[in-house]
């Protein structure tokens, strides 16, 4: 016997407000954690270690001045602006033309090496830490933004590369054998015919390889740390002490590292989207 009307309207609407509810649970279950960040941020270390999550009595804006000036965030920020703009546009230029010629080409030494590249998204990036240390030691990089650079590049690639390989198989060719036709080899068709199409795509590899390489925390501890060179993570990291920890100065800190992210993120995010699915198309 089939429902009236008016029940299936009543199956379709608790079906809506059970899936707004989970919704709603779901966004208050991220959305604390950055409660408790601002509000840690805008208290007295006195209020911050009685009560952490309880809203502070008086609005302790000093904590950012005071973050800025003593860990010196203004070098730091320069010093994580310059890492990550050089490792965002060398995976850029290497991961898309890589991901080209695997792309275009399906042959087996291609399929090998992008075996390779996936090999490199399963194995743990600690694991090579202390033959990396030793091999950026003895070529003399520590306390230099080229150690940091050439181990972000080197760390990000194979993401890139996958990213990259999944949107080009999508990809018809039709508008590069246009361009063989009118004589262009394939660096010329590349670069004014693939790679303009590629805007989606390389929107998303940005926002990604970029808020990994702006958080990274561990290589620069390794290779920067205590240096002018040092990035921001490290430098608000100065605020936690083996015996006390300045939390109020500690979450501005991380605020104020966070910033630069939130806004890049918000103004690729369309982007990002739209090139992520239709990487996962191909």
């Amino acid at each position: 016997m089939s429902a009236s009307p008016a029940n299936r309207r009543l199956v379709r609407l608790a079906g809506r407000w059970t899936g707004e509810l989970v919704m709603i649970v779901v966004a208050i279950a991220f959305a604390f954690p950055a409660y408790v960040f601002v509000n840690v941020s805008l208290k007295s270390p006195a209020d911050a270690a009685s009560s952490p999550l309880s809203l502070p009595e008086d609005l302790e804006f000093s904590n950012y001045t005071q973050a800025w000036q003593q860990a010196g965030l203004g070098s730091s920020m320069v010093s994580s602006t310059v890492v990550a703009a050089i490792s965002i546009t060398a995976l850029v230029l290497l991961g898309s033309l890589g991901a080209y010629v695997l792309a275009r080409r399906t042959g087996r030494l291609s399929t090998g090496v992008f075996i390779l590249f996936m090999l490199g998204l399963m194995i743990p990036t600690q694991l090579g830490m202390v033959p990396l240390y030793q091999l950026m030691r003895d070529a003399g990089l520590l306390q230099t933004w080229t150690s940091l650079i050439i181990a972000q590049v080197g760390q990000q690639l194979p993401l890139t590369v996958f990213l990259y390989v999944g949107f080009m198989r999508a990809l018809p060719r039709d508008y590069e054998e246009a361009a063989y036709i009118d004589g262009a080899g394939p660096y010329r068709a590349f670069w004014k015919v693939v790679f303009p199409m590629l805007r989606p795509i390389t929107g998303t590899v940005i926002i990604l390889t970029g808020i990994h390489v702006w958080n990274e925390f561990l290589l620069p501890l390794l290779y920067v740390s205590g240096s002018p060179q040092a990035t921001l993570p490290t430098a608000v990291y100065s605020f936690r002490g083996e015996y006390t920890t300045q939390w109020g100065l500690l979450f501005a800190g991380m605020a104020i590292s966070v910033l630069p992210v939130l806004v890049v993120y918000f103004l690729l995010q369309k982007r990002m989207i739209r090139g992520f699915a239709s990487g996962l198309k191909g």
